[in-house]
């Protein structure tokens, strides 16, 4: 049995839980936040048998074998240290860290320590992004050209999820003065990692952040509304491919979009997540002439959770760990140095 806790019991916690307690051989045993009434909350709903309010606390109950660090983005480096130095696996919640030499940090410890440790970049649940990489590395595409990704949302013009204007769950996310790296950091370390992990390192990069004006300088509440909603990125990767990166909250239609596409001298493929997690689509062979596309079915994935427990269980450390996990951070980090400040 994998007694597992979970650190941060805030919404993406309850996800956590739900997921971790569909998972033969793993009993929630504790929980922590900094607010005891909300992780006692949080515990009697999920049945956990111990809640804590602090870090340290849990680290004194230590009857734990592995933690879900769910806790707000700028304490991830904080908090994981010490889990790692006390041999407690770890699955992060992204971004791993707020920047490269924090990540970098967390991936040496973890690998001094010897435990399992993993970074919930949650769009590897696609079976189909792991069929692109097998593709694209076999060749099938032949040589890489082109490439194009984006990960698109709307909830800054939609109600589909909520009213940002009213609800703290959204209005952090639009505060820097919150923890908020804006769009960049919160869904653009998911489509960094989709785009790059298929095809290869990036070679050199150049990003643009905006902030629109009809929500930049904006005061709601406790809320100054300044994080970047938008950006783009212009990318070569080092196999010499060009590609663009882009994402954006303003975009009508697309409640959680994520999408990437690839052209080689080969074929190309696309997958579109909205569609399916479990297909792509392809044009090969004497498709090519015809522009014709043909869905690929690419089997089914276990869940980054099941993966995480299947690692414990085997020794075997699955990815994306953390050291991935920093080199999608050290690409963030150059976004926003070659973003500068003028958003």
């Amino acid at each position: 049995m994998i007694r597992l806790a979970i650190l941060g019991t805030g919404g993406m916690a309850q996800h956590h839980a739900e997921e971790f307690q569909k998972i033969e051989g793993v009993e929630l045993v504790a929980c922590a936040d900094i607010h005891l009434a909300v992780a006692l909350k949080f515990a009697k709903k999920n049945n956990i048998p111990q809640a804590f309010s602090s870090l340290e606390g849990l680290l004194a109950f230590a009857e734990f074998d592995a933690v879900a660090n769910v806790t707000p983005d700028r304490f991830h480096c904080a908090t994981t240290l010490p889990l790692l130095t006390s041999g407690k696996h770890v699955l992060c919640e992204k971004p791993l860290a707020e920047n490269h030499a924090d990540a970098l940090k967390m991936a040496e410890t973890a690998q001094q320590a010897g435990v399992i440790n993993m970074v919930n970049f949650s769009y590897r649940n696609s079976s189909a992004i792991h069929k692109a990489h097998e593709l694209i590395q076999a060749g099938k595409l032949g040589h890489i050209i082109h490439v194009e990704a984006s990960y698109l949302q709307s909830w800054l013009v939609s109600k589909a999820w909520g009213d940002w204007k009213t609800e703290d769950k959204w209005l952090w996310r639009l505060s820097t003065q919150h923890g908020s790296k804006g769009t960049l950091g919160d869904i653009g370390v998911h489509i960094l990692d989709f785009a790059t992990y298929p095809i290869g390192p990036l070679s050199s990069l150049h990003c643009t952040l905006q902030t629109f004006p009809n929500v930049k300088g904006t005061q709601t509440g406790e809320y100054t509304l300044d994080a970047n909603d938008s950006f783009v990125i212009s990318v070569r990767y080092a196999n010499g491919a060009l590609g663009t990166i882009h994402s954006s909250r303003w975009a009508t239609g697309h409640d959680n979009t994520v999408a990437l596409r690839v052209f080689g001298s080969k074929g190309s493929l696309r997958i579109d997540l909205d569609k399916s997690m479990t297909t792509l689509e392809w044009c090969i062979g004497p498709n090519i002439d015809k522009a014709k596309w043909e869905v690929l079915e690419c089997g089914s994935m276990p869940k980054m959770y099941q993966r995480f427990i299947q690692s414990i269980q085997s020794g075997v450390n699955d990815q994306p760990d953390f050291a991935r996990g920093a080199e999608i951070q050290e690409l963030l980090d150059l976004c926003e140095q070659s973003a500068g400040t003028d958003q």
